[in-house]
């Protein structure tokens, strides 16, 4: 990745918080490294050096602001905008790969060698995969001391530390601190840790975690749009929208876990999480599976001046700014739900996947269950593949044939639908199954990929908003006019289904707010093109 000193200079005097994620300014003359936006005074340009990467700034002995805290912005967007291997490779150490399975597990995935997936990634971010698994664990370290009441040992545990005295060493070389200063700190600052590392009951087994966060963003967040989309299409037992908030079981690595998504605030920059983790270990991973399930490291200003270049989508800019994508925590899930989807409405595809919940979906552990909320994880591409035919649910043979084909490839690992999956190819693998159409395979890569660039041009709801712009709403013809949109056609088609009148342009039960659309007239669910 290059970086421009002239660029990035004037983006640091400028302190535009949109920048944040993009790049770190390592200063010189204080041995700190900031977000572009730090509120301190701005350093001589002779003084600054900028990174790719925290993991960077840190591998060249900076040590981060205790102002600005750069570790707590949102994610660079190129690593999610990009397919290349550096690309998939950050996404793989964002969800913990190294951590598990070492930087010979990550280089396997990726059918590189350890060697060559060295020098890729340090190329592109000025650090290797090991250098940027340790900023990530030194940034779980910091939250779980700061927010939690749980021990030193149990932190350094739970971050993923070989040791309490290289968690010690990290922290001090990362934060130029101790972890019981950073607590101190935090104390002054927020006041003591409302949630310890267990559940106030005490029931939950050893290692379990509820957790307090806040997740942050770029503005603007089209809230209507994102939080809408999410709370028409859940699944119950799964998934839960109550009292302005998405619940969704997820199934992490070590264990399952329920995470509650807030709606934010009007002039907030972060969305209110709660976790409720079985095995504290995978609060990096459920950081990022919620981080993907809301699109949060998108920067909208750059999607949104593309996109409005286009003299039929610019008035939906601007009565829509910040488009997200509705993601997913499991895109394995996100395709066996767009299987059972097909041609039929919201509410029949909700009802297919309760069936198969109910049937084959795993009992969430006791200690996560809340009255009211999800009780169940979706069931697994093996479940699926190996199910007697009474256990699926009632839907045509040809769509039967295809959710088996499907869970089969995926739980023989014929089909990558990982994080840092070859999105290309794994648009070619779904669409070699059989009773998959482009349709699938464009919704599964957007909504359960996060492929900035799929667009499902026979999906109704994107038809029909396109009519209404005065676009030809022929899919060929959209495909065509889809052409300038790239590398943002996800966002254009979200954008899309936000000028729609479907229930998931709006959000539910907020009646009154500031952030609610008018209900109008809902048509059906979009559709796939037979």
């Amino acid at each position: 990745m290059h970086l421009d000193h002239a660029r990035c200079s004037a983006a640091v005097r400028s302190k535009d918080p949109r920048f944040d994620g993009w790049f770190v300014t390592g200063v010189l003359s204080t041995g700190i490294y900031c977000r572009p936006s730090c509120p301190a005074i701005t350093p001589k340009v002779v003084n600054m050096r900028f990174f790719a990467s925290a993991a960077a700034a840190q591998g060249a002995g900076f040590r981060a602001c205790k102002r600005c805290r750069p570790d707590a912005t949102p994610g660079s967007p190129e690593w999610h905008v990009r397919g290349d291997v550096a690309a998939r490779a950050v996404r793989m150490v964002a969800d913990g790969v190294v951590d598990r399975e070492g930087v010979g597990g990550l280089a396997g995935r990726l059918g590189y060698s350890v060697r060559q997936l060295e020098r890729l990634v340090t190329t592109e971010l000025g650090a290797g995969p090991l250098a940027l698994a340790r900023a990530q664990r030194a940034q779980t370290a910091r939250l779980l001391v700061e927010g939690t009441a749980m021990t030193m040992a149990e932190v350094a545990h739970a971050a993923g530390f070989s040791s309490i005295r290289s968690f010690n060493d990290t922290v001090r070389t990362v934060y130029a601190t101790t972890p019981s200063a950073l607590r101190q700190a935090a104390k002054e600052r927020d006041g003591a840790p409302t949630r310890d590392g267990a559940p106030a009951d005490g029931d939950a087994a050893e290692g379990s975690a509820r957790l307090d966060l806040r997740l942050p963003f770029r503005a603007p967040l089209h809230v209507p749009s994102l939080f809408g989309h999410l709370a028409a299409t859940t699944v119950p037992g799964v998934e839960v929208w109550r009292d302005g908030g998405l619940e969704v079981a997820l199934d992490l690595p070590r264990g399952p876990a329920v995470v509650r998504l807030e709606v934010p605030g009007l002039d907030a920059r972060h969305v209110p999480a709660r976790l409720r983790l079985s095995d504290v270990r995978d609060l990096a991973a459920a950081i990022q599976r919620c981080r993907r399930l809301l699109d949060l490291d998108a920067d909208p200003v750059a999607v949104d001046e593309h996109l409005a270049t286009d003299p039929a989508l610019r008035p939906l800019v601007a009565g829509a700014p910040g488009v997200r994508l509705p993601g997913s925590g499991d895109a394995a899930q996100m395709a066996v739900r767009a299987v059972l989807g097909q041609q039929i409405s919201t509410a029949r595809a909700a009802g297919l996947a309760v069936q198969l919940v109910r049937a084959l979906g795993r009992p969430l552990p006791a200690a996560l269950v809340e009255e009211g909320g999800p009780t169940h994880l979706f069931p697994t591409p093996q479940a699926v593949a190996e199910a007697d035919e009474e256990d699926l649910p009632g839907m045509p043979g040809s769509r039967r044939r295809a959710l088996r084909a499907l869970a089969a490839a995926l739980a023989a690992g014929d089909l990558d639908l990982s994080p840092g999956a070859d999105r290309e190819a794994a648009r070619h693998g779904l669409l070699a199954l059989p009773g998959i159409g482009p349709w699938t395979a464009e919704i599964v890569a957007l909504r359960g990929l996060g492929d900035p660039d799929a667009f499902p041009a026979s999906d109704l709801g994107v038809r029909t908003s396109a009519r209404d712009a005065g676009l030809d709403d022929d899919a060929a013809a959209l495909l065509s006019r889809a052409e300038a949109w790239r590398p943002w056609r996800s966002y254009a088609t979200a954008l899309l289904w936000a000028a729609g009148t479907h229930a998931s342009a709006r959000l539910p039960d907020h009646g009154g707010t500031p952030h609610t659309r008018r209900p109008r007239s809902t048509p059906p669910r979009p559709e796939e093109a037979s």
